[in-house]
């Protein structure tokens, strides 16, 4: 058993809680795989619309590192208008438990939920 995740005198991009990071870290990607696991399979502008606040290229970008990591598929399709769909990979699937546990926490933690506790 370890003592902890990141030990004194390794560079944090050296342990598995810096990979971790590295793989999911930003603003979007925790995002755009929690949207993946509710609808199994989504098209570029189905994630664009459920994200709402994401721009096209900045999409574009992240599904491409996801997809270099391995944690989504991209599938696409021969036909005219092309036609692209995505889906988590079961190397991402293997993280959503992970995603849900930082939303159970998020949700006992937060600013109302600590007032309520308080009061």
């Amino acid at each position: 058993m370890r003592d902890t995740c990141v030990p004194t005198g390794v560079g944090l991009k050296d342990t598995g809680f810096g990979y971790t990071l590295s793989l999911i870290g930003g603003k979007y990607k925790m995002i755009i795989m929690y949207w993946l696991s509710e609808n199994k399979v989504m098209r570029h502008n189905e994630l664009r619309r459920s994200i709402g606040t994401i721009s096209f290229k900045t999409l574009s970008i992240m599904l491409k590192e996801l997809e270099a990591d391995g944690l989504i598929l991209r599938k696409e399709f021969p036909q005219i208008p092309p036609k692209v769909e995505y889906s988590l990979s079961e190397r991402g699937l293997s993280l959503i438990p992970l995603l849900n546990m930082m939303c159970e926490w998020g949700e006992k933690n937060s600013l109302p939920a600590l007032e309520a506790i308080q009061q």
